[in-house]
């Protein structure tokens, strides 16, 4: 497949600082504009709000998460579960994983210790750095003007806001793409210290581990057009069953530290009560049939079976886009394979509700689809269309924030 070869370098050493500042230039553009958002948002906010009649700047970085990843940089966790008044596991900070609040709370020190500070500087220059990492990806199978609106897409994106919250989305990204740009280089290396990273940043790691399954398979099958020599497959099941570990080590963790085995898992689904009255329980794809029955049936009052038909239909729309759409297939095997493992992550674990936003950025590899084409009424609109969504985001989440879907 064309699209899967790679070109030569794309970033001689010379050019490398003059595309840093380019992307520093979208990056920087784009964060004044989600600063003007933000403020908006801020300034809407009422008596009704999440946030509040009198809300500043400065609450929208210690909303929602915001507020747990501080609680974890301040508090620690529970060596307990608390529980509810019906003796239910509780909302609890073993839900948060502690890489973020840990190291904003270190980067706040020399700012007065305000941990809101240090969340935005963490959170800022994680982003930058996702950005220039995500340039890296991506140029290596498409021009620079196609790579540089991707990711003017991407700092711009519905949630851009992710880059200045007290969220880890952003460190996450930085680590994920550096760690795709690793497995596109074949440069197994870094991998070993990239993975541990991630899985102490955000969940998701395991859908990185199933990503590498899948590419250690189409590496066997490609093998006679790019040599696999014995050391590459070494790397890739050492790192596929490292990314596996390291995907459970926070629920064992959490186990230990509490003494109760499922404190991890009893904790997430204390967050689903919200949506879901009762005792819920766990099992691979159930989250994801509970949520279908509970938008469909108990939210908007249609069929269940409308429901499961639409699922589904977006389930192989998004696996025919994966798999055929030209402009998917030119950012190449990895970040294909990538998407479909992390989709599948997703259907395995998540109870979709209105963050699914949120959990679909991980996705944003994809950007660099919407930029194939060379139309500059094409990528203006898609720009524009992403700047609208941002907006959308933020107004919902921050300014109101007082309805079932409208937590971020």
């Amino acid at each position: 497949m064309a699209g899967d070869q790679l070109t030569a370098d794309p970033a001689p050493r010379r050019s490398r600082g003059r595309i840093a500042l380019r992307v520093a230039a979208i990056y920087l553009g784009a964060r004044l504009i989600t600063t003007l958002f933000l403020f908006l948002a801020a300034e809407l906010s009422g008596f009704q709000s999440r946030m509040g009649a009198d809300a500043g700047l400065g609450d929208t970085v210690v909303a929602w998460d915001g507020t747990w990843y501080w609680l974890v940089a301040i508090s620690g966790y529970p060596s307990s579960l608390p529980l509810t008044d019906s003796g239910q596991v509780a909302e609890n900070a073993w839900a948060f994983l502690p890489l973020y609040p840990y190291l904003a709370q270190a980067v706040a020190l020399p700012f007065g210790g305000q941990w809101g500070t240090g969340a935005v500087i963490v959170s800022l220059i994680a982003g930058y750095g996702a950005s220039l990492a995500l340039y890296s990806l991506l140029r290596i199978r498409l021009d620079e003007v196609a790579t540089l609106w991707a990711v003017a897409f991407f700092a711009s994106g519905p949630l851009a806001a992710l880059f200045q919250i007290g969220y880890a989305e952003s460190l996450n990204l930085f680590w994920l793409f550096c760690a795709l740009w690793c497995v596109v280089r074949r440069r197994y290396g870094w991998l070993y210290l990239l993975i541990p990273l991630m899985a102490f940043t955000r969940p998701g790691v395991l859908a990185f581990s199933l990503f590498l399954a899948l590419f250690g398979i189409w590496r066997w099958f490609h093998r006679t057009r790019e040599p696999l020599r014995g050391a590459e497959i070494t790397h890739i099941i050492a790192l596929g069953l490292l990314a596996a570990v390291a995907g459970f080590a926070w629920q064992f963790i959490a186990g230990w530290v509490t003494g109760e085995p499922d404190a991890y898992l009893a904790t997430e689904l204390a967050w689903r009560r919200n949506w879901v009255p009762g005792d819920p329980s766990f099992a691979p794809f159930e989250p994801f049939f509970a949520g279908v029955s509970f938008w469909f049936e108990t939210i908007w009052r249609l069929p269940l079976a409308l429901g499961y038909a639409l699922a589904g239909a977006g389930v192989l729309l998004m696996g025919a886009a994966l798999a055929f759409l030209p402009q998917v297939r030119r950012l190449g095997v990895e970040i294909r394979l990538w998407s479909a493992s992390y989709l599948v992550y997703l259907l395995l674990v998540f109870f979709p509700q209105s963050s699914i936003f949120r959990l679909l950025v991980p996705l944003s590899p994809l950007w660099g689809a919407f930029a194939v084409p060379r139309s500059r009424v094409w990528r203006v609109g898609v720009l524009l269309v992403c700047l609208i969504g941002q907006w959308w985001w933020i107004y919902n989440m921050y300014a109101l924030g007082n309805s079932t879907w409208q937590v971020p």
